[in-house]
């Protein structure tokens, strides 16, 4: 979450690489046995950071512009895109299988004093730090998650 700009090992932009891309390959790894599971499901983690996130095509690996917030809400735009259109894809194909996106809201996890604080201490570092204060324990920012990945599925759109 919003690190000064590093690639994954691959070359990737890292937040891009790591929030994005690694989950969309994992699930094009797993599309066969998930499409064979009755009632099976993909959950995406996803933020309203994507409300920020606009996809750069023209540098989508943030090479020419790094902003790491700018970058954060790409990925997670890129996630909810990409659970909407799985989500569109398995319908149209009759699956039984479901793409669901969940957010676990403002949660108090090393996120928030890590990912920001890569070397110097930053302002972002120390707002981060307060903010955590309000914010609601890990354990309750993974039921979102859970909700999405085991409950039942009728009446969902």
């Amino acid at each position: 979450m919003a690190p000064p700009r590093r690639e994954t090992e691959d070359g990737f932009e890292l937040q891009f690489g790591t929030n994005h891309l690694g989950h969309f390959a994992l699930t094009g790894l797993l599309i066969a046995p998930l499409l064979a599971t009755a009632g099976s499901r993909v959950v995406t983690t996803t933020s309203v950071a994507h409300h920020t996130g606009k996809i750069n095509f023209a540098d989508l690996q943030s090479k020419r512009q790094y902003q790491r917030w700018l970058a954060y809400g790409q990925s997670k735009l890129a996630n909810i895109l990409f659970a909407f259109e799985l989500q569109r894809r398995l319908q149209a194909a009759g699956s039984g299988t479901m793409s669901v996106a969940a957010h676990p809201g403002y949660a108090n996890t090393h996120l928030q004093s890590s990912g920001t604080s890569i070397g110097a201490k930053s302002a972002d570092y120390y707002v981060m730090r307060v903010t955590n204060a309000l914010a609601q324990s890990g354990a309750m920012g993974a039921l979102p998650q859970l909700y999405a990945g085991t409950a039942s599925g009728r009446g969902w759109r």
